[in-house]
């Protein structure tokens, strides 16, 4: 993994609860002027000196440590100013701007624990946070810091269903996995099968270009086809479109995806269904090679992915995800 992601500042907590190891979690609940990180961003620092995230690019990071330990000592929590406006002026942030972080103390480990297992089922989670504790938000719609309490959303980790084979389908599985997705390559070709078990992926085997082999996606998902000749996208794509994710998509030129299109018009696929499928897919134009083409939509994706916590939603903890363009 590249960097870490909001859930896993929750799993170190919960793995220093169970050593036994005390913690303090801290949020960020204010900024004023510009700041490297959002409403929300979150750090945890254990008793014995271990750490997890970051509010900068390491210039607050060390005070932040020593002021969590003391909350943990003292038993209490505060909200402290960094930057701009803060009485520690030997403490300064690139940007100018200033930060306001939320200190809370022995967060409950059960409270911490009950996320955790939301997320792992794959709904959407927040948190209302507060100095004295944490709990658990009836309403999954986060909500801004009010002097007292921010409730902050936590969104499963993205999962992508890529359909492919050869270098251009473990290229885009290779970076999905740095990245942090939960990537799995569905394929027909038995050397990709073979080189992505290998390194530990997710792999389902394509038996058919018939039958899309069953698959676990929610509107936390992503399905992208990575085949060059579309005699794999006659059957699978209608039944892929089928499917909850917030990403449909697939490579190929502007004609390839008129054609495309015309197909599954021909298919009997819903309009709405079909007018979500992206064609000529990613952020950067005429790729060719392999790692750029990965690159290129993984981008796209993961853009898309961060949106949902912008423009989602919620009905109890069920996500209405609009059609991509």
């Amino acid at each position: 993994m590249i960097a870490p992601a909001p859930i896993d500042v929750l799993r170190f907590l919960a793995a220093r609860h169970a050593e036994g190891v005390p913690c303090a979690l801290v949020t960020l609940v204010g900024i004023d002027g510009g700041s490297s990180r959002s409403i929300g961003t979150q750090m945890a620092v254990a008793a014995d000196g271990r750490r997890l995230g970051s509010f900068s690019g390491g210039c607050v990071e060390d005070a932040v440590a020593t002021e969590a330990l003391e909350a943990l000592d003292d038993g209490w929590g505060r909200v402290v100013r960094y930057g701009a406006g803060s009485p520690y002026i030997d403490i300064r942030l690139p940007c100018g701007g200033g930060i306001d972080l939320l200190f809370t103390p022995r967060p409950d480990a059960a409270i911490v624990a009950a996320a955790l297992a939301a997320l792992d089922s794959r709904n959407a989670v927040a948190l209302t946070l507060e100095c004295d504790g944490v709990a658990i938000a009836a309403d999954p719609a986060p909500v801004a810091w009010d002097g007292h309490a921010l409730t902050h959303a936590y969104q499963p980790p993205l999962r992508i269903h890529a359909l492919g084979q050869g270098e251009d389908l473990t290229a885009f599985a290779r970076l999905a996995a740095a990245f942090g997705a939960q990537i799995n390559a569905i394929t027909p070709d038995a050397d990709t099968q073979a080189l992505l078990i290998a390194e530990g992926m997710s792999v389902t085997p394509l038996v058919t270009r018939n039958t899309l082999p069953p698959i676990a996606s929610d509107p936390w998902s992503a399905i992208v086809f990575l085949f060059h000749g579309r005699d794999w996208e006659e059957f699978l794509m209608p039944q892929a479109l089928a499917l909850p994710a917030f990403y449909h998509g697939a490579i190929g030129s502007r004609r390839t995806h008129a054609a495309r299109l015309e197909a599954l018009v021909a298919s009997g696929v819903r309009t709405d269904a079909i007018m979500g499928l992206r064609g000529h897919i990613g952020l950067i134009p005429a790729t060719r090679d392999p790692a750029t083409l990965a690159l290129s939509i993984l981008g796209e994706i993961v853009a898309d992915y961060n949106a949902l916590a912008h423009w989602s939603k919620w009905m109890g903890s069920a996500l209405t995800v609009p059609a991509s363009h």
